[in-house]
Formats: C-alpha cells, structure tokens, sequence
C-alpha cells in the first residue's frame, strides 16, 4: 500500500469550480468534516445488491466503479464505518431500508449508499430512501455529491476544511477512538 500525505489525497486535481477529482483504488478515501465523516470506495468487482424494504425486496447490479458511502453524521469510531464498507463491499451483505418514522432510526450512527452517483443531504430522515443515490449527512457535508468515474472519484461541492485522505489500513485498527 502506498504512502500518502496526510494533509491530502495526492493527485487530486481540479475539475472547475467547486469540483475536483481524485483517484481511488483498493484504499477507502475518508472525508472528515469538524463533527462528521464520509467513508468511500469502489465497489471493486461486480455483485448483485439486496435492497430490503417493509413491504418488499429488490436487487440491484452493483458495478466496479460504482461508490460504497458510510455517512457517520455525528461522528464516532472510523473503524465502525471501515467494517461497515466491507461488509457491503466484500461480503454483499443486504441494506435494509426502514419504514418511515421507525423509532430505531434515531439510533443508526451510520448509513449507507452505494449507486455510481451518491448526494448527501441532511434534511432526510435515516432509514427511510431506498433511492440508493441519497445519503443522509450532517449539515456541514449537506449538498456534496459524488460520482464514481474510471479510476477515482469526482466531489462536487466539499465544504471548506474538510480534509480528504486515503485510510491507511494499518492505521485504522487503532483508530477507535474517533
């Protein structure tokens, strides 16, 4: 695995105003805003996804390029949201969508989308989209929008310090305090 600067992802470049571009490969790009994250990566290969509903299932083909995002809206334990991402990347386990006003949906620290194009919002209420391309965020990551490209990842609308970097596996066993 290789090094990368921590203030940064390398390589990242500019696509016009308020847009940039940043290469992704096997490692997971963490973007952490002051309270909350977003934890993204490629899909990798191709799987079928389930999609469990109240009153139905439905799966969806899922392609390499396309993006697995765990949103942790108040924050917490980045190894949570690592684990989380490759359940859903290596193991093809199924979401499973809550009926609006479900009382346990106060309780999910992380959510999870993955669509070749994911936008975060923060007026939504968690547990109730099964439209995979909506996320719900914190405010401060409210309008960002992602799009799984050949070989990286295009962010649309990255508020301003928020910090984008590669997870380095090695370090993110130790790091559950966060």
């Amino acid at each position: 695995m290789s090094k990368k600067p921590e203030g940064g992802a390398s390589g990242v470049s500019s696509a016009g105003p308020g847009v940039a571009t940043v290469p992704l490969g096997a490692e997971p790009l963490l973007i952490r805003g002051e309270r909350s994250f977003l934890l993204v990566a490629k899909a990798a290969s191709r799987f079928t996804l389930c999609i469990e509903t109240p009153d139905d299932e439905y799966c969806e083909t899922v392609d390499p390029d396309d993006l697995i995002a765990v949103s942790m809206p108040e924050g917490g334990p980045l190894e949570q949201a690592r684990m989380m991402l490759e359940l859903v990347r290596r193991y093809h386990i199924p979401l499973v969508v809550l009926p609006k006003d479900h009382p346990g949906s106060k309780r999910l620290s992380m959510v999870v989308s993955v669509a070749p194009e994911i936008l975060l919002a923060c007026d939504i209420r968690r547990g109730t989209h099964p439209e995979q391309h909506l996320l719900c965020s914190s405010a401060e990551f409210s309008g960002l929008s992602l799009a799984g490209i050949p070989g990286g990842v295009t962010i649309k609308n990255l508020p301003p310090g928020a910090k984008v970097k590669y997870l380095d596996a090695e370090k993110s066993s130790a790091d559950k305090q966060q």
